[in-house]
């Protein structure tokens, strides 16, 4: 026999154990998640659970029963403003990290210790670090999204430090490893070699560029858009970020490279695509990382680099010129804390500063690895006699 109460009531069961039942804000009348050892037990449930409701922090528990697998699909899908890539890489880390351990379980019941032991498994299991980074970062929005919602108190993910990512350091090439390279690949992507270190540019928005990007009367290439593929589908679209969108001075030492390649490899028109894969369609990295860049790093004594190392190389060096952080950002396409940077403005004059040192640094090393020719060593032996 159920015994009332102002708020709920309590029975007990033919087990011994006690249940307790109330009804919801919402009207409907719900038992307790378990039962109780004893009758006063029962009772501090419900008076809990009536204070919640008086100060508007109950949760409906059937909202928390939702699976885990379901919310976060549509997690993903009410986020239209996902880049292409971004979208790959979540259905990616759900698909292949989050769903084998919470697919199945309901949103209220993942605990703390039950992301810690996933995320162990995974680090044990051999994934790299940056990868479970990235798949805690994702469980941990997924779940500040369900606290928001009201189906959960408060977020499991809750592990300092599990969403940095320590990336291994990167390698730097030194100028002259750079053009053993740019030596090496085919001509037709001596000047994408080129423009990726001393312009530093990505790999999407070099696939991208168009005739219409080079002014040669200025030295410049405008940054405008990038080129995406996923799944094998291509498509042209905006930077990775506002600050993506810039123009960056050309060092003169590349000019002829890249005025030559214009000329030998760039159709005519503004809307031709300055690099493109042998048949004239639009780059794929994969493509090209298999024909043409692997080959040329071997024939240039070089380890498996990633080609973004590229990049990496020419932001190293323009940070050596003296480049202040506002500069760089600018130059490299970077968002920034606009707390510590919003009131930073970088010149044209410094820009063209940047692009002037990393030409003379060049020149200077490309002048002293190269060998004296047959006759500077015949001069040079005339003047010693």
């Amino acid at each position: 026999m159920a015994t009332k109460r102002r708020f709920g009531r309590v029975r007990k069961l033919r087990s011994g154990r006690w249940q307790a039942r109330y009804k919801g804000p919402d009207g409907i009348d719900r038992p307790a998640p378990r039962t109780f050892p004893t009758k006063r037990d029962a009772e501090v449930w419900l008076t809990t659970t009536e204070a919640d409701i008086l100060g508007d922090e109950w949760l409906d528990p059937d909202l928390g029963r939702v699976a885990f697998g379901e919310f976060a699909r549509s997690w993903i899908d009410e986020r239209p403003d996902l880049r292409p890539k971004t979208l790959q890489l979540y259905r990616y880390l759900l698909r292949s990290h989050l769903n084998p351990a919470f697919e199945a379980k309901p949103i209220a019941s993942i605990r703390e210790p039950q992301v810690r032991r996933w995320r162990k498994n995974l680090l044990d299991s051999g994934t790299s670090s940056v990868t479970v980074a990235k798949a805690y970062r994702l469980l941990r929005a997924i779940l500040a999204t369900a606290v928001d919602d009201g189906m959960i108190r408060r977020n499991p993910c809750r592990i300092k430090g599990a969403g940095q990512e320590k990336s291994p350091e990167r390698p730097v090439l030194s100028i002259a490893q750079v053009y053993a390279v740019a030596d090496a690949i085919s001509p037709r992507y001596r000047a994408m070699i080129l423009l990726t270190v001393f312009a530093s540019l990505r790999w999407g928005e070099l696939a991208a560029l168009r005739h219409r990007d080079i002014d040669l009367s200025t030295n410049t290439v405008q940054v405008t858009r990038q080129l995406t593929e996923v799944s094998g589908a291509l498509s042209f679209g905006p930077p990775k970020s506002d600050a993506g969108q810039r123009a960056v001075i050309i060092p003169e030492v590349i000019l002829p490279d890249l005025v030559w390649h214009l000329g030998r490899y760039t159709a005519a028109g503004d809307d031709s695509l300055i690099f493109t894969s042998p048949e004239g369609g639009p780059l794929r990295h994969g493509n090209f990382r298999r024909r043409a860049w692997l080959p040329a790093l071997k024939a240039a004594g070089l380890p498996p680099i990633r080609f973004h190392d590229l990049r990496h190389t020419g932001n190293d060096l323009a940070a050596d010129t003296g480049a202040s952080l506002r500069e760089l950002m600018d130059r490299m396409g970077h968002s920034t804390t606009r707390a510590a940077l919003i009131y930073l403005h970088s010149k044209d004059e410094r820009q063209q500063a940047i692009a002037d040192a990393i030409s003379e640094r060049t020149a200077r090393e490309r002048h002293q690895d190269t060998p004296p020719s047959g006759t500077q060593r015949a001069r040079k032996r005339r003047g010693a006699s």
